[in-house]
């Protein structure tokens, strides 16, 4: 018996701990809040959001005390209704508007956010406008401001944070109430802009956890400059702060017409700065066609270790204190379709509930994930692959897909996703590999467009357990699976045996910080934990095992038959070591990232695909078809 210490042991993925609303089972699954559309100053917020938690889930709630003290009737908060909750808290969009202005009272903020067309887009996007105004009106923006920006920052993207007292533990209940951290975006006007250029944007821990600004008739000073990457729409800029967001972004080619014109980095595109010029800009128009055509394709990950390069203040270390964020690209789902014609359908339904664990569980729960042509019926049966995308412990599967980079593969690539609610299932092995199995077989009635030669299963953390369940008992269905720092896992004999006469493809995705689990946390080299599971799948696919050596190859630990090293992102470097068998095909692979720590990080799907992408199975005979070339 091939073993990995103990059963199903879980290293939970980065949002373990946050505020969950159901109990043990997961059946009934819902992701969604159901909350009425809301405006509050501030502070009134400060008394809504702990009741709201409260009715949410079990526990103390209260307020972030980073908030104490701050400037009353300064801050007004539109949240739009039905906001993400539970597992999908931070799947809600947040755009902070910056204006020079003071309101006379809240209607007057409301119909100011109305008149500029936000109320509208949040409540498509689902989230929050947060509008910030001067703590003096008479004085605007000053350098005091900057303090009550850090407060409201550590406020929103405390998702989860709490204290403990004794054997209390209360939660701070801003983040889910108002705040999110992935999709976070600025809009300045005026005096706003300044100020976001002078002591925003100038700071790396503020200017790096946002996917994108909007900054209207803003001046910059001499001595500041743009701390980070940071896509920016800039409308009439002084020659200083054109020049420091195109300096920031690293911009080396440029497009436009008259009036407008966008520079961008040529090999990391999203880094780009568009200048608008115009005597009498739509202000409303304008942030329509940004949102459109800049915040809804941004998106930022926290993956740096936890306070590496935050702010020294008394909240240092909150939770997801991880700047910078990195940046990715984002494929919004609006109405249920992305821009690109992905359409997303949401299931909950009893179709599978014959397999069901002593407890009861059953898959209920499910996304699909389907490009436009296949619903139209313009591709032929048996050509459009098929990806089963397992999230990670206590994440939400569709936050799951968009922040690890599966919604952008798909709408690039054009293949099929189906990403199940497993967390009530992941305990049973039995009941989860025949689920996983029954759902492929259920896609594959569904859509004859799915080529069932290009079956794939890719998870992260709890999800690359999932990923290894659903290989180990029903290999002949999979073309490939990529585990992604996957939960630690039992290997018995009978898996085996299913090899013998099938071989499997397989891709272990590692980085340097993953959990002890998977790595030594001493010199960042594999455990003996991912050693035994690179030696299982060698000898599942009737290949020698390796002699592990991390003298002679420091983290790896062996002599690769091939292997590349790549920048991801501008930030990490990755190398992948490949293992090949007779035929010289790589069935064993290694994927590692130097400085990254165990989250969801957008450039795993593009890796997973990468490699998931270059192999097929005979239907008929089951043998493994190697395609190097395919993408």
């Amino acid at each position: 018996m091939l073993k990995i210490h103990s059963p199903l042991t879980l290293a939970l993925a980065l949002v373990a701990g946050l505020a969950f609303t159901s109990g043990a089972f997961a059946l009934d699954y819902s992701n969604r809040q159901g909350n009425p559309a809301t405006f509050e100053t501030l502070e009134e917020t400060r008394v809504s959001s702990p009741l709201a938690a409260a009715a949410q889930g079990s526990g103390a709630f209260k307020s972030h005390p980073v908030l104490d003290g701050y400037p009353k009737k300064s801050t007004y908060v539109y949240r739009s209704a039905n906001l993400w909750g539970g597992r999908a808290l931070r799947s809600n969009t947040n755009i902070l508007v910056f204006a020079e202005k003071a309101f006379p009272n809240k209607d007057a903020a409301l119909a100011y956010l109305k008149g500029l067309g936000l109320t509208d887009i949040i409540d498509a996007a689902v989230g929050s406008v947060v509008l910030v105004t001067p703590s003096d009106p008479k004085a605007g923006f000053a350098a005091a401001d900057q303090k009550h920006y850090y407060a409201l920052q550590t406020a929103m993207l405390s998702l989860g944070e709490s204290v403990r007292s004794g054997n209390t533990v209360t939660t701070y209940s801003d983040g889910a109430y108002f705040g999110g951290f992935g999709f976070l975006y600025a809009i300045a006007i005026d005096g706003g802009a300044t100020f976001f250029n002078n002591y925003i944007a100038s700071t790396f821990d503020y200017a790096s956890r946002i996917a994108g600004a909007l900054l209207i008739n803003g001046r910059m000073e001499e001595v500041r400059k743009v701390a980070a990457v940071l896509p920016a729409y800039l409308v009439n800029p002084t020659e200083a702060v054109e020049a420091g967001y195109k300096a920031a972004n690293k911009t080396d080619a440029a497009r436009g017409d008259a009036g407008t014109t966008t520079c961008f980095h040529q090999a990391l595109p999203l880094q780009q700065v568009t200048v608008h010029r115009e005597s009498n800009p739509d202000t409303a128009a304008i942030i329509k066609r940004v949102y459109d055509g800049m915040f809804s394709r941004t998106m930022r990950i926290p993956a740096v270790k936890q306070g590496l390069h935050s702010a020294g203040t008394p909240f240092q270390g909150y939770a997801f204190d991880q700047a910078p964020y990195s940046l990715a690209a984002r494929n919004v789902v609006t109405g249920g379709v992305t821009r690109d014609g992905v359409s997303l359908f949401p299931h909950q339904e009893d179709r599978f509930s014959s397999i069901k664990s002593p407890a009861g569980e059953y898959l209920q729960t499910w996304y699909e994930y389907v490009p436009g042509e296949v619903l139209q019926n313009r591709v032929a049966a048996g050509t459009v692959p098929l990806v089963i995308a397992l999230h990670g412990g206590g994440d939400d599967p569709q936050a799951f897909v968009e922040e690890v980079g599966w919604l952008e593969m798909v709408c690039q690539k054009r293949f099929i996703l189906v990403a199940p609610e497993h967390q009530g299932l992941y305990s049973d092995q039995r009941v989860l590999g025949q689920s996983l199995a029954a759902l492929a077989a259920y896609m594959m009635k569904t859509y004859p467009a799915i080529d069932a030669s290009r079956v794939y299963a890719s998870g992260y953390s709890m999800g690359g357990g999932a990923t290894l369940t659903l290989a180990t008992s029903h290999p002949r269905m999979l073309a490939a699976v990529v585990d992604m720092a996957g939960a630690m896992f039992t290997f018995t004999d009978d898996m085996q045996e299913r090899f013998a006469e099938t071989d499997l493809p397989f891709m272990y995705l590692t980085s340097a910080y993953d959990l002890a689990p998977n790595i030594n946390p001493e010199d960042g080299s594999l455990s003996d934990n991912s050693q035994v599971l690179l030696d299982t799948f060698l000898r599942f696919n009737k290949m020698s095992p390796v002699r592990f050596d991390f003298r002679a190859y420091p983290k790896r630990g062996f002599r690769a038959d091939a292997w590349s090293e790549t920048l991801l992102n501008d930030e990490y470097k990755n190398f992948i070591w490949y293992l090949n068998n007779r035929q010289g095909v790589p069935m064993v692979a290694l994927n590692y990232t130097a400085g990254l720590i165990h989250a969801l990080y957008p450039q795993y799907a593009r890796m997973a695909w990468d490699y998931l992408a270059r192999f097929s199975r005979d239907q008929k005979t089951g043998a493994i078809g190697y395609h190097p070339y395919a993408r």
